[in-house]
């Protein structure tokens, strides 16, 4: 089943870095490792989310990750817009929970705000 987990976050448009409860880059889709080259990335994952982040991204993701602690039914938290060459996009911080409910990491993820064209 993991393969299939791993296949939907790759094919996800958005970066993904996800990360566990100890704040440390576990897995980055290949969206993020592409956006994310210029810093990089081969050396991010196995470091903490810390590492690229400045002291108030660090501040947020710190206050979200405390509410996800404190409220098991939270799953998912807007922090902020950004514009990331011309593209805006909301950026969310996603709890991963286990069977139980206990927290067991987190994401950050990116929603374009850009709409799609038809193939058709």
């Amino acid at each position: 089943m993991t393969e299939y987990f791993k296949a939907v976050v790759d094919a996800d448009d958005a970066p993904i870095v996800i990360c566990d409860v100890n704040h440390i880059i576990i897995y980055m889709n290949p969206t993020a490792i592409k956006r994310y080259e210029k810093r990089g990335v081969a050396n991010l994952i196995g470091q903490s989310i810390f590492d690229c982040h400045n002291a108030h991204s660090k501040g947020i993701i710190l206050s979200v990750f405390n509410r996800f602690l404190t409220d098991p039914s939270l799953s998912k938290v807007y922090t902020y817009t950004k514009n990331w060459g011309g593209e805006d996009s909301d950026v969310y911080i996603v709890a991963l929970r286990d069977d139980t409910g206990t927290l067991i990491g987190y994401y950050e993820k990116h929603e374009s705000r850009l709409h799609e064209k038809t193939e058709a």
